[in-house]
């Protein structure tokens, strides 16, 4: 039986799949491979994780190796999960500062894709990476760090999986700090272009949920440090939505029990900021995911755009989600140099459906420059994506540094990355 990523829309074309134990087995899978990707939790909804050759699991790479208080940093094994790393920390009396929707993906995949978390003022994942190990295309280990490489580094933190096999990551690391999380349910869509920036200043984290049908948003989700004076205290209702009187799920029909706990209850914020919690399954893989990120000034036109769309797209939408990202320095970032809005779409489990609507979001979204995220669906054109990223020169140079042979590139990165005219 073929082996598929976490939603089964994709069968992965490896000839060989590969679990090592120690890194003298890991180093000589890269040495003997022609063609080399890593896989992490398979949580990604296109081929960027595929190849025709290798296909390596880190998941007995997955302990801490170290926590450096007087630095404020962790390092850790690249196959380690939000969800074991977060307690680990908290324990310690440390947090990162931020953390990614599902705790159970692995670190290293998500902060090589430029996965988010939500917050005005905090940047996606990988702009808390400090320092990589990664085994080169030669099967040697190689260390590149923002203090020792500051010319380069910034190209290395979203590798995309191209740069080698990430088998250590070191992470800044704050004081622990405890969030609380209030749910709205029906937040009127005028309020939500009136007041867009206030909305989604309003809490450490902000997430609004939408089908971008109606005169409504069905929920937000503002999760708020304890300690934050400026945090707004729970009201009865936030911006005109009313408060919810139990916990909930991102779709309203089903069970909030996989859900990290609402109605105001601190905890830590590992088991918080996260929507879902550590250990359960949040969905059964049961949907298809797409992702744009927008400057942030674009917002509320293009929340308009899409709710303009909103009766096409229904038909085949689970749920969408807005949230804010920090601008950040990391050349493929899709928030490079440029505070940014994620506009998150679940589709249904029909691929073809879901790739019919794709175009119609992306165009309506053209005017306001969107990226697609690295590890989801997306139909825009290779050179459209390349003229996005100022720096795709320099991070082509990075790649060739350390992978001349082009070792572990795969179809995904010769189409997005290396392929057409810039």
């Amino acid at each position: 039986m073929p082996r598929t990523n976490w939603a089964g829309n994709l069968a992965y074309g490896a000839n060989r799949y590969l679990a090592p134990r120690t890194m003298a087995e890991a180093q000589a899978t890269v040495r003997e491979a022609s063609k080399v990707r890593v896989v992490g939790t398979r949580h990604c909804f296109n081929d960027i994780a595929d190849t025709t050759g290798t296909q390596l699991s880190l998941e007995h790479f997955n302990r801490v190796v170290s926590l450096n208080e007087s630095a404020r940093r962790v390092t850790v094994e690249g196959g380690i999960r939000y969800g074991e790393l977060g307690p680990w920390l908290h324990q310690r009396g440390y947090s990162l500062r931020n953390f990614a929707s599902l705790p159970h993906i692995s670190v290293a995949g998500a902060c090589a894709t430029a996965t988010h978390g939500s917050g005005i003022d905090v940047g996606n994942l990988a702009t808390a990476v400090a320092a990589i190990e990664f085994i080169d295309a030669a099967g040697d280990l190689v260390d590149l760090s923002r203090e020792k490489n500051p010319d380069t580094f910034a190209g290395a933190a979203v590798s995309l999986g191209a740069l080698g096999v990430i088998t250590k990551m070191t992470l800044d690391v704050i004081p622990a700090f405890n969030v609380r999380q209030q749910v709205y349910r029906d937040l009127p869509v005028a309020a939500l272009d009136e007041h867009f920036e206030e909305i989604m200043a309003g809490g450490y984290s902000v997430s609004i949920f939408t089908d971008w049908r109606g005169d409504t948003a069905a929920q937000v989700w503002i999760k708020s440090k304890v300690e934050d004076a400026a945090a707004p205290e729970a009201k009865a209702s936030f911006f005109g939505a009313r408060a919810a009187d139990r916990n909930m799920h991102p779709l309203a029909e089903l069970d909030a029990a996989n859900c990290t706990e609402q109605m105001g209850l601190a905890g830590p914020s590992y088991d918080r900021l996260p929507h879902f919690r550590i250990g359960s399954t949040p969905a059964g893989g049961d949907d298809l995911q797409a992702e744009y990120f927008i400057s942030r000034e674009h917002g509320p036109a293009a929340v308009r755009a899409l709710y303009s769309i909103g009766d096409r797209l229904a038909p085949v939408l689970l749920i969408s989600e807005i949230r804010a990202i920090a601008a950040d320095d990391l050349w493929m970032s899709p928030c490079h140099r440029r505070p940014s809005i994620a506009l998150h779409f679940s589709f249904k489990q029909d691929l073809q459906r879901a790739l019919r609507v794709l175009p119609g979001i992306e165009e309506a979204l053209s005017p306001f420059d969107p990226r697609p995220h690295w590890g989801k669906l997306f139909t825009m054109s290779p050179a459209g994506v390349q003229a996005r990223y100022t720096k795709l020169g320099a991070f082509k140079t990075l790649l060739d540094t350390h992978d001349p042979g082009g070792k572990f590139r795969n179809a995904f990165i010769e189409r997005n990355i290396l392929g057409g005219a810039v």
